[in-house]
């Protein structure tokens, strides 16, 4: 009939993020060793042998791999894994080979392609998300320059995280400040990963200059505490200002947050000759805890055996 509705067009990879969609010919699936594909470089999503992981090997000894990973060939004729890091370590543990779709990309096509295939998992670390997120803006930012139709509109032309906020879940204010997590030194980073410092301060912190960074992890380690998001933004201004030393952080972190338990505070100074250097700080309160309840127990016998 004429008014019969069209089936509607099922959007691929390549419909939903704007990557070219190949021609006719152009893909082609083969199978590699995982030995003969070369990892994407700088990829900022995890591969980890865990428990997932052991699951999808057995499901590979067993079925196989049901769905093709991505690759590009580079210059040198080998070729570079886009899309599905996951699947080739399985194929590497169960010593199998990996099926693979050859797609010609560029380097910024295969970028935007393999950021935006890794945000369909379920869990997408902070610092996964930051890195991806920088790559991507990178990636969008070379394509607008090669783009002269993106300047030839009247209207003012929108900046490459706006364009990328649009095609994600996250706002382009906060698209910013995961970017801004990349200039976290890796120690102080790897502590957001693991919820130890919340978004936010951790945002503010990324300000500090890499000393400053250095000097807050070893009061962090030191203090076994991390700081809330007044204190980040407090040692932020103090790095501005060009008066943020060690003593300073050691100050402000000694500060009582809001809602926190009392604590009892003692200069490391005055109990660190009592341990080998670079003993850790928890290790130094068990210690005198566990002095403390020796000495509790002895006047409890020194006060039976007086009766």
């Amino acid at each position: 009939m004429a008014n019969e509705a069209k089936p509607a067009k099922i959007q691929t990879l390549d419909d939903l993020f704007g990557i070219p969609t190949a021609p006719v010919g152009d893909a082609q699936v083969i199978t590699l060793a995982p030995g003969e594909i070369d990892s994407f470089p700088d990829h900022p999503f995890q591969v980890r042998d865990d428990d997932a992981m052991h699951a999808m090997v057995e499901s590979v000894k067993a079925n196989g791999v049901l769905t093709p990973a991505i690759v590009r060939q580079k210059e040198d004729g080998r070729y570079e894994l886009v899309s599905g890091h996951r699947r080739k370590r399985a194929c590497e543990l169960a010593g199998v080979d990996l099926p693979v779709i050859v797609r010609n990309m560029t380097r910024d096509e295969a970028v935007i392609f393999m950021v935006e295939s890794n945000f369909q998992r379920e869990i997408i670390l902070p610092s996964e998300k930051a890195f991806a997120y920088k790559m991507r803006l990178d990636a969008m930012k070379r394509q607008q320059g090669e783009r002269t139709d993106l300047t030839s509109a009247p209207v003012v032309q929108k900046s490459s995280r706006e364009l990328l906020a649009e095609k994600t879940n996250d706002s382009h204010e906060q698209v910013r400040r995961y970017i801004r997590l990349t200039f976290l030194i890796p120690p102080l980073l790897q502590l957001v990963d693991d919820g130890k410092i919340a978004f936010r301060p951790a945002v503010e912190l990324s300000y500090l200059r890499e000393e400053e960074q250095a000097a807050l992890l070893e009061t962090i380690e030191a203090e076994a505490a991390t700081p809330s998001l007044a204190q980040a933004i407090k040692m932020k201004q103090f790095s501005q200002d060009g008066k943020l030393s060690p003593e300073v952080i050691q100050s402000v972190m000694m500060e009582e947050k809001p809602n926190q338990k009392e604590q009892f505070k003692m200069p490391k100074e005055r109990i660190a000759k009592y341990f080998p250097a670079g003993t850790p700080a928890k290790t130094m309160e068990d210690a005198i805890v566990k002095g403390l309840e020796l000495l509790q127990r002895k006047r409890e016998r020194q006060r039976d055996g007086a009766r």
